[in-house]
């Protein structure tokens, strides 16, 4: 992969954006937002022929989110100032929401759940993104704003359905972008564009806000430049939202390696007019996968293949009729008649309940055998068996967009979540990549895998990764969170950021009178409430020299739990309770930091 910090010179802006760069570029006043902004819509606008934008970057929109940066210390937001762009088939608040359908424009009053979480963070979205109409489809060409171009080469497919949100943080418009994935939307068009592509766990982030492909098996996605970026980005959206009927809990794991990966017996896995290049980068990427240091297992692919075929093989394509079939009968001529042709398929008066029954069941068979195969495993595939030139895909829309999902569309319907990383160019100019798969809530499984897979030739890295440690959790309420001041002090000592939770609902919290201020939490026997937290893992070795620098009223004990569970946590001496600021009404301290400004 490129040096994603190296400098273009102008305005001292790298070519690829990352959030790691841009934070460390602002810390050292080496640049601001606003020249961070101004040179995004420039490149915007020179990549205009390249179809990105359905609502492209401007300085009248996106003003009011840096003016708000002027109020917000970047120490208690982690993505400040940090730019994303938006699939548009996500809300944003000020912009139409068009899934690719001029006539199915709506103007959303409120963000989508996740563009929420992301600007209450301090980022700063910046434009609405191309797609394959109605998310339907994975080439980036079913689009009535245009073809996507591919960011490397122009006559290449870009990927999709989330086409313009992958190949605007590949041309440097975004630092990161929002994707959705219900067949592959948020891996395929990473694997052409050299990127990361994050698949959460069903239900791990919200999909309030976002217009339904398949609505049991939509979810959101993002793509980065690397890995760490969308670690960062699904440590702040991933939580749930009770509005959202399809949302709950996936606590994130401490990373841990995997018992054994799981690699394809099949041999002859690519087809179309690079097959050849393929096979040889998909032989170098087992190379790198075969060092390291993880049991290797060759397994038959069958079953995955077989559970793909239902997606769009079988009575699972009517969800999307019944999400938009009103919709395309009401409105002749709307739907780009690709796209009407697949939504129709799911009225065929063969799907009947009977058939909805049978592929369910037939799914749980699959299923049943999948939580087998992947227990404490990570399966391995080609995140793409091909990729094709547009016109290519102009002589033959459904096969090659068929195609594109061989190795993508059972992870939805299998539960599983995912992550493609790219691999090393199968030629000049053309990306490969390969996902890591694993079961619902075992991302921390792949994300080991894919830390060790990205940096394999680092040894920082992989001495991180490699040691084994006994730890502890810890519960932080205040200053050691993420984007607060002492969180350095959490990564010095070797600790990593878990979770978000709630306490059981026997807290207090005071305002301590201290520079900086900083809250206290007492646990009462009436009157509490549930109180915002983060639960970070830290090595057994560092919490003695953690708990000693801890000063009075300060202090650690054992934490109560949402769930039940009692864990080593900070807590105040009872008798501040009598002068200080009671601050519980706020649900916790980076709520009260935000209204209070401090």
């Amino acid at each position: 992969m490129e040096n994603i910090c190296t400098f273009t010179g102008k305005a001292s802006l790298p070519k690829s954006l990352t959030i790691t760069c841009l934070i460390d570029l602002y810390q050292e006043q080496k640049i601001t937002p606003i020249q961070v902004i101004e040179e995004i819509i420039e490149r915007a606008n020179a990549d205009k022929e390249m179809n990105i934008w359905i609502e492209a970057p401007t300085m009248e929109r996106i003003a009011p989110y840096l003016k708000r940066l002027e109020a917000l210390d970047p120490a208690n937001f982690p993505l400040w100032g940090i730019p994303f762009a938006v699939k548009d088939n996500i809300d944003v608040a000020g912009y139409p929401t068009t899934a690719a359908c001029p006539d199915f424009q709506y103007e959303p009053d409120e963000h989508a759940f996740v563009v929420q979480k992301l600007i209450d963070a301090g980022a700063i979205p910046v434009g609405k993104t191309n797609l394959d109409q109605f998310a339907t489809g994975l080439v980036g060409t079913r689009s009535p704003y245009g073809e996507t171009h591919n960011a490397l080469k122009s006559e290449m497919i870009s990927g999709g359905s989330s086409s313009g949100s992958s190949v605007a943080v590949a041309r440097g418009q975004a630092a990161f972008s929002l994707g959705t994935d219900t067949a592959g939307s948020g891996r395929v068009p990473a694997a052409l564009n050299r990127l990361v592509g994050f698949k959460p766990s069903l239900g791990a982030w919200s999909v309030g806000g976002v217009v339904p492909a398949s609505a049991s098996l939509d979810c959101v996605t993002v793509f980065t430049n690397q890995l760490q970026d969308a670690l960062t980005v699904d440590r702040i959206v991933r939580s749930v939202d009770e509005e959202d009927c399809w949302s709950k809990a996936v606590p994130l794991k401490p990373r841990q390696a995997p018992l054994k990966l799981l690699i394809p017996e099949q041999t002859d896995l690519f087809i179309g007019p690079f097959k050849a290049e393929y096979e040889q980068a998909w032989k170098e990427a087992l190379q790198r996968i075969d060092s390291l240091g993880i049991s290797i297992e060759l397994i038959d692919i069958s079953l995955f293949e077989e559970a793909a075929k239902l997606l769009y093989g079988s009575a699972w394509v009517s969800e999307r009729w019944a999400g938009l079939g009103d919709f395309v009968q009401n409105h002749p001529g709307s739907v780009l008649p690709v796209t009407e042709q697949i939504l129709r398929s799911g009225a065929d008066k063969n799907y009947d309940a009977s058939s909805v029954f049978q592929a369910l069941h037939l799914l749980q068979q699959y299923k049943k055998k999948t939580d087998v195969m992947l227990d404490s495993a990570v399966l391995v595939l080609p995140t793409c068996g091909g990729t094709w030139r547009r016109e290519d895909v102009a002589l033959d829309p459904l096969n090659t967009n068929r195609e594109l999902g061989r190795y993508t569309n059972h992870c939805n319907l299998l539960d599983l979540c995912a992550i493609a990383m790219p691999g090393d160019d199968a030629a000049e100019d053309l990306p490969f990549g390969v996902t890591f798969f694993t079961l619902s809530g075992q991302e921390h499984l792949t994300e080991y895998v894919a830390g060790k897979f990205e940096g394999r030739n680092s040894p920082a890295i992989e001495s991180e990764l490699s040691v084994k440690t006994e730890t502890t959790l810890v519960a932080v309420c205040g200053l050691h969170m993420r984007g607060f001041p002492l969180e350095k002090q959490m990564h010095d000592l070797c600790a990593r950021f878990v979770m978000e939770t709630l306490t059981a609902p026997n807290y207090r919290l005071f305002k301590l009178d201290t520079l900086p201020a900083k809250p206290g939490m007492i646990k009462v026997s009436e009157g509490g409430a549930q109180l915002q937290l983060e639960i970070w893992e830290m090595p057994l070795s560092a919490f003695g020299k953690f708990a000693a620098s801890i000063p009075a009223p300060l202090g650690i004990g054992k934490v109560e739990l949402e769930d039940g569970r009692e864990i080593p946590g900070f807590l105040c001496e009872a008798y501040v309770a009598e002068s200080l600021c009671d601050i519980t009404a706020s649900g916790g301290w980076k709520k009260a930091v935000s209204v209070t400004g401090q």
